[in-house]
């Protein structure tokens, strides 16, 4: 089996498409020896700020000298980014490596059993689990989960911290219909005595999270309450009881970004007795360094993309867009995939003027016939990018929608020789 084969069977499995539980993953991890019992772990979830969170710790624990595995979805530029070490992805031998392993067992589980086969993710997911606790053991995996939580096949192992990132309404077929049902999907990643670290404020979510701690004996902290942070102009200032870190400054634009930050350092503070190397300096140099592709990430300095998939995450672009870049005239492209909320968040955007949408090559991509009819509609987003070859001083640029989209788009942009990769204005 070659990188091509291996990668095919993977995304064949995507027919299967999205069975939440966890009994597929339990009977299949049992069958490779449990290698999730191996890991020390952090699991990440919520709606939005998952991936730049991970991002930070990544950041953080690689530069104190630990050997970080990542987990997150979708990928940007490449599949392997998914399973990766200390920033450096898989390769493709190890991937084929790992396919070859646990192919046989994925091929059993319907087989053997009265269970469905497995999809696409916990493939993916299985994966991750052999290669960190197994085939290639690290000294801690920040695991981010899919969807929800509670059935979300990540939820198979005991992590030593876990964070939430936020609540909104997404995936409501799955995870229910508000914030308090989403809240509970989240928070049902929580075991015994796992300390709970999350930004989110409305009350409804907070009862949900409380209640849950309670169960399971956990600790809990919340952003504005067991831990602080203070604006300062361009750095900000964190606080936890004695412990303080002034002039943290990140390259990653938007008031979002500080409170994932935030999470970030709190959960590295917490787990500095088990790895002590974490310290303070360790921390704030590392934030400085952070950078996560596709999140208000300037391709040219007049051309941003920004994997903004959901009413939250577009009202957090839109914030960023008035409060620093007021000055400009926004240009805005957008595309998404079916059953997202289009109509609110193309009218969030519309408070630019000049909004366009498209359609990209993947098998849930929205529709062109679907968007609304009154903006502005062009085939292919190429179409669209010539603008900038007569763009003027004031023009800003904003790609925006699915992460799949912008996934396609950074790829065609970054084959520009001119542009430079990854970098932040």
């Amino acid at each position: 089996m070659n990188y091509q084969e291996a990668l095919a069977w993977i995304n064949d499995n995507l027919k299967f498409g999205i069975k939440p539980g966890l009994e597929r993953m339990a009977w299949m991890l049992e069958k490779l020896g449990n290698p999730q019992k191996n890991i020390r772990g952090i699991h990440v979830v919520g709606t939005n700020g998952k991936g730049s969170t991970v991002n930070y710790l990544q950041n953080i624990f690689s530069q104190a000298g630990y050997d970080t595995g990542t987990f997150t979805s979708p990928y940007i530029t490449d599949f392997r980014e998914r399973i990766s070490v200390n920033g450096q992805m898989i390769s493709k031998e190890e991937l084929v490596h790992l396919v070859q392993l646990i192919k046989p067992v994925v091929e059993r589980l319907p087989l053997e059993t009265d269970l469905e086969a497995a999809t696409e993710f916990e493939i993916i997911t299985l994966l991750m689990f052999v290669y960190f606790g197994q085939v290639h053991l690290v000294d801690v995996a920040i695991i981010e989960a899919g969807m929800g939580g509670l059935t979300d096949s990540t939820n198979v192992f005991k992590a030593q911290a876990v964070i939430c990132t936020s609540i909104g309404l997404d995936h409501q077929a799955v995870l229910g219909n508000t914030h308090a049902e989403i809240a509970g999907q989240k928070a049902g990643v929580l075991k015994e005595k796992v300390p709970f670290i999350f930004a989110e404020k409305r009350s409804d979510v907070k009862a949900v999270f409380y209640q849950k701690a309670k169960e399971t004996e956990s600790p809990l902290y919340q952003l504005g309450e067991e831990f602080k942070i203070w604006d300062k102009g361009a750095v900000f200032d964190f606080s936890y009881g004695s412990d303080n870190i002034s002039g943290i400054r990140l390259v990653m634009k938007g008031r979002h970004q500080r409170s994932n930050a935030a999470l970030a350092v709190m959960t590295s503070l917490l787990l500095q007795k088990e790895f002590p190397k974490v310290t303070k300096p360790v921390i704030k140099n590392a934030l400085a360094d952070s950078r996560w592709a596709g999140r208000t990430e300037f391709i040219r300095e007049n051309l941003m993309i920004d994997g903004a998939h959901n009413n939250e995450s577009v009202a957090v672009l839109t914030d960023l867009l008035q409060e620093q870049y007021a000055d400009r005239k926004v240009h805005v492209l957008f595309a998404a995939i079916a059953g997202k909320p289009v109509e609110t968040m193309l009218a969030r955007l519309s408070q630019f003027a000049d909004v366009t949408v498209t359609v990209f090559p993947y098998p849930k991509a929205l529709a062109l016939e679907d968007y609304p009819s009154k903006y502005e509609q062009v085939p292919d987003f190429s179409v669209w990018l010539k603008r900038l070859e007569k763009a003027e001083q004031e023009d800003l640029y904003v790609i925006t929608g699915s992460l799949y989209f912008i996934s396609q788009v950074r790829k065609e942009l970054l084959k520009n020789k001119e542009i430079s990769y990854n970098r932040m204005y």
